[in-house]
């Protein structure tokens, strides 16, 4: 991941406002965003579902698009990716999130 700047680190706040509806913890923290990139208001988002075979499959890309138009009106567009390459694993979690998990179980 490159170096982000103000709006892209803007758009982080936005997406960590997203929870995966089977776990508490927002997408970021859960490390299913691979990339965030934004030019002159058009923004592409990377990211991964937990399986392949996720129930959210389909919405949950058009979660994240919303909340993003919601969040930072002076966007252009927004495009969500959905890749599984590489698989997303427990271990791309923020250590915030694994402490969360923790507590969980």
């Amino acid at each position: 991941m490159h170096t982000l700047s103000d709006k892209e680190n803007e758009i982080v706040e936005a997406l960590k406002k997203v929870y995966d509806p089977e776990i508490p913890v927002n997408i970021y923290d859960m490390g299913l965003i691979y990339d965030v990139t934004e030019n002159d208001g058009d923004v592409k988002v990377l990211m991964s579902l937990t399986a392949p075979n996720c129930p959210e499959a389909e919405r949950l890309p058009e979660i994240v698009k919303n909340t993003l138009v919601m969040n930072i009106p002076d966007l252009k567009s927004v495009n969500v990716e959905v890749t599984f390459e590489p698989a997303w694993q427990p271990s791309m979690m923020s250590d915030e999130a694994k402490i969360a998990m923790d507590m969980l179980f």
